[in-house]
């Protein structure tokens, strides 16, 4: 892209403060439709559970001997009532617990996530907040201070760690995801109709990908260890 990217930036009250220039590195490429694809595709593979089970006719109750004799009586030839022929027998070729995670290099994963960052840069949907200063959680601040940036679809909010009080009073909006740049993902962020970063947290994306779809599915812990 030719141009300098750039986001509005806004107080945790609402307030717009200008714009910010974006780092071209990870705001600004061309985005790589094909990676995004794969990337997304890998990440949705690996969040499947993999549980679905059926019995084979090894594993099926019955069938120990041969229901007639093979020749005279002018029936099909059966060994057994549990073949998958007969109702209630195994099932031929189903479906057993599996992993459906793809491996997917890690230069193509942050490949993928620049490029959606970059698309949504482009979009002027990457929003900045110089900093949540909350003193208390509380949802209405949140509904606030989106409806300031004129966000009203499905928002991507990046905090750090540290930023629990304002994660309290987002992550109970129904349209709002709250992430750390850790577990930014390139599902994540096209999911998304904006990209909300902090001061600390938008020098930091684009940066070593540490989330690893075939090993977290979808799950992201909060610092004290437990799923969120």
């Amino acid at each position: 892209m030719a141009d300098q990217p750039v986001a509005q930036v806004f107080s945790s009250a609402g307030a717009e403060r200008g714009e910010r220039p974006l780092d071209p590195e990870v705001f600004g490429i061309e985005p790589n439709v094909a990676v995004m694809h794969q990337v997304v595709t890998a990440q949705q593979a690996a969040a499947r559970m993999g549980s679905a089970s059926t019995k084979t006719r090894a594993e099926v109750r019955g069938g120990g001997r041969k229901p007639w004799r093979q020749k005279g009586l002018g029936r099909a030839r059966h060994g057994s009532t549990r073949s998958p022929q007969w109702r209630g027998g195994g099932v031929a070729f189903g479906p057993k617990p599996r992993s459906f995670a793809q491996r997917t290099p890690k230069k193509m994963k942050a490949l993928a996530l620049r490029s959606a960052l970059s698309a949504r840069a482009a979009e002027g949907a990457v929003k900045i907040v110089e900093q949540f200063d909350w003193d208390t959680p509380r949802t209405k601040d949140a509904v606030a201070l989106l409806e300031a940036m004129g966000i009203g679809g499905k928002a991507l909010v990046v905090l750090s760690r540290s930023d629990r009080v304002a994660e309290r009073s987002l992550r109970n909006l129904p349209q709002v995801m709250v992430t750390t740049p850790g577990h930014l993902t390139t599902y994540d962020v096209l999911w998304s109709d904006a990209v909300v970063f902090t001061d600390d947290t938008v020098g930091t994306a684009g940066g070593r990908v540490g989330y690893d779809p075939a090993e977290g599915d979808f799950v992201r812990e909060d610092e004290e260890g437990g799923a969120s």
